[in-house]
């Protein structure tokens, strides 16, 4: 079996990975003690690759829980599902990392790395084949971002040649959580730039819209958000979890969907999104779900698709009664509708799985993950308030403090610039290439016509 190790680091990402446990549990056919209660063969033909058997026929998520503060552990065990986890894989420190990067990744964060590590190994010699791993956290606060990526880093020195992949939630254009925020943000982004294989963008504010707005929920609280949440990571995971008709892998999300390795940073959505009362009067179609994936309000990170154009997409479709003909109708009618908004030089940029098992509810759904350039807006927002604070050295002296170099925050924002004019230089990358081609031309037509250096020294030799 392809295993893949989930780890959920502060208290956005335990959240948001109790709320994924407990979807794929029903998918699964799992109850919230770890007993299969299931009543289709298929559900457990590849549950090995997030669940661990017990010996008494219990399954276990493999899944290390992590905080600096016991709090949010609680709160995860005290829930419905909290019996499902193993009470070792707990890890959490008594002090919190209290908004502070700086803590999460050099202090408090580094003193219980180790204690990690160690169930993190021990997860990893209980596998057969292990396939990556999938790291959630928030990138604003102090544990999640800051001891979030330090564990990754971590991972990345013992396990080289496996895929981490990352769900992170970024801060969102209007509501921050925290003022320091964008130090946060944009240390994290640093690190996710070298050590992370596939980032998915998440953010509140684009998932509160998506409430108000399709879901049509008056006052959405943090449940709501985490179901979509979940929703988005079980549609990715699904043609892993399942027998399908096209099964993906990570590693095979990854090749198709990144064609520079720095642009890992990927915005999602899923479909079908109908309010609760409308259900009953929508005819949900595959032609329905592609036009609802590829909306703009649909997107779970706030940057607007029209502004940028998509390097690469992928789209897992989930269904009993999906044809692959009509998914790849589709994807080309989307492409030669919209040809605009697709970079010319990668044709057939859209990769399509299909997975006979739709989620528990629903007939036909469908998950999206884009790799578009406008995801620079959203590192250029955080660039902006940090530069607007660092530039006064504001709350610097917190990080300081736990023994930070100032010349970390520059490097992280001159990395950060960088990405986005790399984002920027592909997005325009097509006036230039008719003039790469007549320079082309003419480097041809000299080497045509006898203008060939090599001539001189045979005449030396001569």
């Amino acid at each position: 079996m392809r295993e893949i190790l989930h780890i959920q680091a502060g208290q956005c990402g335990n959240q948001i990975g109790s709320k994924f446990w407990q979807v794929i549990s029903e998918e699964h056919g799992v109850d919230a003690q770890g007993y299969y209660r299931g009543d289709d063969e298929q559900q457990l033909e590849r549950i090995n690759v997030y669940y661990n058997e017990a010996s008494n026929g219990r399954y276990v998520p493999r899944a290390v829980l992590v905080d600096l503060e016991p709090g949010t552990m609680d709160a995860v065990r005290a829930s419905t599902y909290g019996a499902l986890f193993r009470p070792d894989n707990f890890v959490y420190g008594q002090s919190g990392a209290g908004n502070n990067w700086a803590k999460g990744h050099y202090t408090e964060g580094a003193e219980l790395v180790d204690q990690v590590m160690d169930v993190v190994r021990k997860e990893c010699e209980g596998c057969d084949c292990l396939q990556g791993f999938q790291v959630s956290h928030s990138l604003g606060g102090g544990t999640g971002s800051g001891m979030g990526t330090l564990l990754i880093s971590k991972i990345r020195e013992e396990y080289p040649d496996r895929m981490m992949c990352t769900y992170s939630v970024m801060p969102s254009p209007k509501v921050s959580d925290t003022v320091v925020e964008p130090y946060n943000a944009t240390l994290s982004i640093h690190q996710l730039v070298e050590n992370a294989d596939e980032v998915f963008c998440i953010d509140n504010e684009a998932l509160y819209d998506i409430c108000v707005r399709t879901l049509k929920l008056s006052n959405p609280s943090y449940a709501d958000l985490n179901k979509l949440v979940s929703g988005v990571m079980s549609g990715i995971t699904c043609s892993l979890r399942f027998p399908g008709q096209l099964n993906s892998d990570l590693r095979k999300l990854a090749v198709n969907l990144i064609p520079f390795p720095r642009l890992h940073f990927f915005s999602v959505s899923l479909a079908p999104l109908t309010a609760t009362a409308s259900t009953a009067y929508r005819h949900v179609s595959i032609a329905d779900l592609t036009q609802q994936m590829f909306d703009a309000k649909n997107q779970f990170a706030a940057c607007d698709p029209r502004q940028g154009r998509y390097l690469t997409a992928a789209a897992y479709f989930r269904g009993a009664t999906i044809s692959t003909k009509d998914v790849d109708e589709q994807m080309s009618q989307v492409q030669s509708k919209n040809s605009a908004y697709f970079v010319e030089w990668i044709p057939h940029n859209i990769k399509s799985s299909v997975c006979g098992v739709p989620p528990k509810g629903q007939q036909l759904s469908c998950a999206f993950v884009g790799n578009t350039t406008a995801v620079q807006e959203i590192f250029k927002r955080v660039g902006e308030q940090f530069s607007a604070m660092f530039r006064r050295k504001a709350f610097l002296h917190w990080y300081t403090g736990e023994g930070m170099d100032p010349m970390e925050f520059t490097e992280a924002e001159s990395n950060m610039n960088d990405l986005v004019s790399e984002y920027q230089q592909y997005e325009q990358a097509v006036a230039e290439e008719e003039d790469d081609d007549a320079e082309m031309d003419g480097v041809y037509a000299g080497a045509a016509g006898g203008g060939y250096a090599a001539t001189e020294p045979d005449a030396a030799y001569a």
